[in-house]
């Protein structure tokens, strides 16, 4: 368990006695102080001291041993997180020789939980704290960078850039935050031709948008689950596998 103050300040009146406290009775494993005193809706600052503990927790996900600290996103219903990332392994289809391009992610939980599957992984993230922390997940697996490479990048800036170096994964998983997919990640993503793409989802609304997009560009929704990842709440997560529509145009035989 860790617990994490947001402040407006650079701390809490009594703020040893207090953390001492709640470290006791709530079993916390570390407790820290985020300054924010920026007047957007960005929770977090960009400056987090530790108070008691290591700083970060552990856990293991979808066979992924994890390290985390305030700034890295993590799935809160860990049940419900493995039912989706072994959903979303079973649609990547995955071959030994595969390429896996994992846009969005994250700590890289869902790209190294199917890692087992493929040859290489490329994981985008742009959360610096979020890319360190795939990145020792990665070394502690034994993992050097021609195996799983991550990368702190606008996952759009990232899939232009590989699309433009000729980058052709076999599979490209995406799970975009609410907002969804902006143009340039999905028609960056059909450039560089999947023949399978995996797409995560925590808002119905923008999945049916760039669903509407992958398929003008030539893809085809084949399977969608949805998972209860909030129950008693009206959002869902839903995992959609889509696969590449292979175009056969005839060549026009004689002359008009």
């Amino acid at each position: 368990r860790l617990l994490c103050f947001v402040v407006n300040g650079n701390g809490l009146p009594n703020e040893t006695e207090i953390c001492a406290t709640l470290q006791k009775e709530f079993a916390l494993t570390t407790i820290l102080v985020n300054r924010n005193s920026e007047r957007t809706n960005v929770i977090l600052g960009r400056r987090t001291r530790t108070v008691l503990g290591p700083g970060v927790i552990e856990d293991t996900l979808a066979g992924v041993p994890l390290r985390m600290g305030v700034h890295e996103f993590y799935q809160v219903n860990t049940p419900a997180a493995e039912v989706l990332y072994a959903k979303a392994r079973e649609y990547a289809g995955l071959k030994p020789d595969d390429f896996l391009l994992d846009l969005y992610c994250g700590m890289g939980t869902i790209g190294l939980s199917m890692l087992a599957d493929c040859k290489r992984l490329v994981g985008v993230e742009v959360v610096p704290q979020a890319v360190e922390g795939a990145k020792e997940t990665a070394a502690r697996l034994g993992l050097d960078a021609d195996r799983a490479d991550f990368r702190c990048q606008d996952a759009g800036a990232a899939a232009a850039q590989l699309a433009a170096e000729g980058a052709r994964p076999d599979v490209i998983v995406v799970d975009p935050p609410r907002k969804g997919c902006d143009e340039t990640t999905l028609s960056a993503v059909v450039q560089m031709s999947p023949r399978r793409v995996v797409y995560v989802s925590c808002n119905p609304v923008t999945l049916a948008r760039d669903l509407a997009t992958l398929t003008k560009l030539g893809y085809k929704a084949e399977g969608f689950t949805p998972v209860d990842m909030f129950p008693h709440t009206e959002h869902i997560e839903t995992v959609c596998a889509l696969s590449k529509l292979e175009i056969h145009r005839k060549k026009p035989s004689g002359k008009r």
